[in-house]
Formats: C-alpha cells, sequence, structure tokens
C-alpha cells in the first residue's frame, strides 16, 4: 500500500509563510520555506515564519528543502531553521541560492548543505524523484517542482506566470510542462494570490511604459524603490533610464552588490558607465535607487523621508517612485509612505494595483496550467482563502470535478492511498514563529502583551531606599512615568501616587524585622495602584516596582 500525504506549515489562508510538506510513505519533501511580514498588530514583530518543530522531529525522514526562486515569501524562513537543523539538504537554482546566502554571514553559509540544482536534471531519491522546470516570475531562475511518484507525479508550480515576451532565465518551459502533463499528474499545487483577477496576468505584469512616462514627465531628481529580487522591474528600470541622459545611484551596500552581482553573472544588463555615486546625488537630472529590506518593507525608504538617512533630505522637487504596486500585507505602510511624502511637498507616485500586477498567475494563467498538467486532483495554496476558493472555481471552470478539489487549511492533511484521496481527519500542530530583529526566538505572548500594555498606556516605575537595619524608609518613593501622564500637569497625582506606594511600602515592611517580602510589596502596590489609576484616569499603565537597602 502507498500512502502520501500533503499538507501545508504556512501558506494557506495567508499571502507569505509558504511551506508545503509532500510525505510519500516515509520520505518527506519540503516545498519552499518563507516568510511573511507582520501587519503592525504585533508590536515590534519584524517578520513571522512557520513553526517548524515538524521538521525537527522528523527531520531524518527528510530528503530536502526545495526552494522555487528567491523571494523572501518562499525561502526567507531558511536562516531560522537552519540554525537548528544545519544538517538539512537545501536544494535551489544558482541565483535561489545566491540569494538565500545574501540573507547569512560568511561562517554560517560553510555550515550548511546548499545543493545548486539545474532545470530538467532529475534528482532521484530511491523509489522517488525530483524534476525542477522552468517558469516565469519576476527573478530568474524561478522553477516548478515534479515529484515523481509510483502513484503518479505531485506538482508544486511556486509562483509564477505565462509571459512571452519574457525570455531567457525568464522563460518558462511549456514542453517540459505539456510533457510531465501527459505522464500523468495525481495532484496539482497551484498559487491563487490573483486566481479571482479575469484573464491573463501579462501584459499587466510589464512596468515599462509607466517607468518610461515617470522619467519623461519629471524633470528634476526622482528616487525609486525597489525589491533586490524582483529582478525584471530592476531591468525595465535600467532599459528605461538607457534611454535618457539622466545617471543612476545607487544607494546601499547591499543593493549595489546584488546589482554588480547581477550584472556579472548575466542576469541583469546595464552599462556600468552609467552608474553615478555620491557626488552625483544631489544633481537635477539623476535617478536614485533605494531598496527595500527583508524584515521591513519601505524601511529605507522611511528612514529618508523622516530625515534620518545621512545622505539624502527629500526635496519639494523630488519625485519618489515606488515601482511595485501595492499588495496584501503592506497596504497600510504604502498609504502612510504617500501621505508623508505629500506633507513635505514633493511628488509621489505609486504603480497602480488594478493597472500593473505582480508575476502572479491569474485565472487564465491557472486555467493554462491546469490544461497542460491535466491533474486528477487540484489542490490551490498559497493565498488568501478567498483567493484559494476562487482558485477552485477556476478549476471547476476547466472541468476538474469539485469532489477531486482540495481546500484545506495549514496542518490539515490531505491522504492519498494507491492514487485516491481518502478522507483522513489527521491534522499536524502548527503555529507561527514571530521573529524579532536579529533574534533567532520566537516573541510570545506575554512579550507582545507587555509591548502592547506600553504602547497604550505606558509605564509607572516606583523606587524607594530602605534601611538594612531597621527597615525604614530612607528616600522616596519616587515616581517615574513614561507614556502615562504629562508630568507638569499632573503634580498632585504624582504626590498622591507617592503617598499610597509609601503607606503600602510601610504596611508590608515590619520594621525591624530581618526580612522583607519583596514579591508581596510589589504585588500590593501594583493592585493598589492600579486601582487607583484605573479610577483617576482610565487607563492601566504598567506598573514597577524597584526596593533596594542600604
Amino acid at each position: 500500500m502507498n500512502k502520501i500525504k500533503i499538507f501545508a506549515l504556512g501558506g494557506l489562508n495567508e499571502n507569505g509563510k509558504n511551506m508545503y510538506v509532500v510525505k510519500v510513505n516515509k520520505d518527506i519533501f519540503i516545498f519552499d520555506a518563507g516568510l511573511k511580514y507582520d501587519n503592525d498588530i504585533n508590536l515590534g514583530i519584524d517578520y513571522i515564519i512557520p513553526d517548524y518543530q515538524y521538521l525537527i522531529d522528523n527531520k531524518k525522514n527528510i530528503k530536502g528543502v526545495f526552494l522555487t526562486h528567491g523571494h523572501a515569501s518562499n525561502m526567507g524562513a531558511l536562516p531560522d531553521i537552519l540554525k537548528d537543523i544545519p544538517d538539512l539538504d537545501v536544494y535551489g537554482t544558482f541565483l535561489t541560492l545566491e540569494v538565500l546566502r545574501s540573507y547569512m554571514t560568511k561562517d554560517e553559509i560553510s555550515k550548511y548543505n546548499l545543493i545548486e540544482i539545474k532545470p530538467h536534471n532529475k534528482i532521484n531519491f530511491g523509489d522517488n524523484a525530483i524534476f525542477p522546470i522552468s517558469v516565469t516570475h519576476s527573478i530568474p531562475d524561478a522553477v516548478c517542482y515534479v515529484l515523481y511518484t509510483k502513484d503518479g507525479a505531485i506538482v508544486y508550480t511556486g509562483d509564477f506566470t505565462f509571459d512571452s515576451t519574457m525570455l531567457g532565465n525568464y522563460k518558462t518551459d511549456i514542453g517540459k510542462l505539456a510533457y510531465v502533463g501527459k505522464q500523468g499528474v495525481l495532484c496539482l499545487l497551484s498559487e491563487s494570490i490573483y486566481a479571482s483577477k479575469v484573464g491573463h496576468t501579462s501584459p499587466l505584469d510589464r512596468a515599462a511604459s509607466t517607468i518610461r512616462e515617470v522619467l519623461i514627465r519629471n524633470e528634476d531628481r526622482i528616487i525609486m524603490t525597489v525589491f533586490p529580487a524582483h529582478y525584471y522591474r530592476m531591468q525595465e528600470i535600467f532599459n528605461e533610464v538607457s534611454k535618457t541622459h539622466r545617471k543612476l545611484v545607487i544607494m546601499g551596500k547591499a543593493l549595489q552588490n546584488t546589482i554588480n552581482h547581477g550584472i556579472e553573472h548575466g542576469y541583469l544588463k546595464l552599462d556600468k558607465n552609467r552608474i553615478g555615486n555620491l557626488e552625483d546625488l544631489n544633481k537635477k537630472d539623476v535617478v536614485v535607487l533605494v531598496s527595500d529590506l527583508k524584515e521591513k518593507p519601505f524601511a529605507n525608504l522611511y528612514k529618508i523621508i523622516n530625515g534620518y538617512d545621512k545622505f539624502i533630505t527629500i526635496k519639494d522637487t523630488d519625485t519618489i517612485f515606488i515601482t511595485e504596486s501595492s499588495y496584501p500585507g503592506i497596504e497600510k505602510r504604502s498609504s502612510e509612505i504617500l501621505d508623508k511624502i505629500a506633507q513635505i511637498g514633493a511628488n509621489g507616485i505609486m504603480l497602480s494595483s488594478k493597472k500593473n500586477l505582480l508575476h502572479h498567475a491569474s485565472s487564465e494563467d491557472l486555467m493554462l496550467m491546469i490544461n497542460l498538467m491535466n491533474p486528477k486532483y487540484y489542490f490551490p495554496v498559497k493565498g488568501e482563502y478567498q483567493s484559494m476558493f476562487a482558485n477552485a472555481e477556476v478549476a471547476e471552470a476547466v472541468d476538474i470535478d469539485k469532489e477531486n478539489i482540495i481546500l484545506k487549511l495549514n496542518g490539515e492533511v490531505a491522504e492519498f492511498v494507491d492514487g485516491e484521496l481518502t478522507e483522513a481527519r489527521e491534522k499536524v500542530p502548527v503555529d507561527e514563529l514571530l521573529i524579532d530583529g536579529n533574534s533567532q526566538d520566537d516573541i510570545g505572548d506575554l512579550v507582545l502583551k507587555d509591548r502592547e500594555m506600553l504602547s497604550e498606556n505606558g509605564i509607572v516605575i516606583i523606587s524607594c531606599t530602605l534601611d538594612t537595619e531597621s527597615k525604614k524608609i530612607l528616600s522616596g518613593p519616587e515616581i517615574l512615568t513614561r507614556g502615562f501622564i504629562y508630568v507638569k500637569e499632573s503634580y498632585d497625582l504624582l504626590q498622591q501616587t507617592a503617598q499610597i506606594a509609601k503607606e503600602v511600602i510601610e504596611e508590608d515592611v515590619e520594621i525591624g524585622s530581618k526580612r522583607v517580602d519583596y514579591s508581596q510589596i510589589k504585588n500590593d502596590v501594583r493592585n493598589r495602584l492600579g486601582n487607583f489609576f484605573y479610577k483617576e484616569t482610565e487607563t492601566k499603565p504598567m506598573i514597577i516596582t524597584v526596593i533596594q537597602e542600604v
């Protein structure tokens, strides 16, 4: 009896955090390992990754992690995962692994098993085999994966679109896709982000005409933001700037390294004589390229707009051009950025999400992929549930039986026995890990609750000094507040706070005793003052009591 289980540790009913698991008997294949950006609900959290405890518990059976392309939503979790599972085999194309290496230090890279693959070269794993096929996305070297099993092929598309103008390292090998479809596909896992959009994504994935228009209509300095991993958009910018007299100034060492690496390996084409330096930064006819960080979209642009960048100061004659259309997860930040730009008096432009699409499959692209693959079962992945449901409707429109369309949430298992879908009720435990800055540890709910309390109500610190022998109060209680009240207008409230704290401390300290129960004092001060503050201000600040003996 042959058993195949398919489930997601992340990526279903959400945008980003993609991680899909296919278990063929005992062999485990992991497809992608991505992150997603926080939506500002979790204070101070930079990004979120899937809880990978399943990988830790089953690492002996994992044949590898197979990356489709070099975008953070598909491989951004790996630097965190590899610190706990350093012997995990990671497969990807040349550029995908180069992007992954850029997230790591030199010392870390040497510790890990990063295995370069080439499209259309089969990799055997006993009775199973992996076959990567080139697909079109906004970054070169993107692939989909075919997992050959005894019961048929499992195909995971990754991110893709069909655009006949994107050639070379962007080109989809339609012939190979059709060949796999003729061999027999048991289950097709296909992305869902644009499933509700009618028609093909192409030509709305191209922005050359808009870039050209911005360059023509704005005579003064133009600051353009780019996502470093969106090579196709950068190439469009290079092509259009090359038709003008303008020079490019590339800000940030990471972006410079990305562009130089892309030029060196043939992924990007640009005459290096068009690249200026800091001396050109304030010239009228310059185009400044600013990148975004893995952890915080628009972080560098925020710094510039708020006046924290030591090289660039926004002028009212500037044009700031965000060269990517908004997508789920960054709409709020996009709106805030454009509002701040308007307050400065500069010209803010962002690609329209209606007229310009990212390189993801719309409904007609999905239909074409289904027709090429001709799968027995169809599994919509990657996207919010409404998008997955729209993807299921697309499959129905091209005659996939409704009973053979699999809609699941993270952790819910689709099980096939001898090539037939069964009524499995198994569920794998799933969760999220909240990553803050450089910390590799999950930020727990208690920490987030404290941050929420501090942000909403502030903090009050009670400081008091006792005599070691007599236990009498020598100084204090002194009151320090941050984010709670405006001190200059709240003198009486602070006096009452000090008096209440003093009364509680004197009640809890037994004069002449050798021992003081500090925990009891802290709890009583917190409870008494908490009730007092809520009665007077209707807020509940965090209260910290510090008592020392001298």
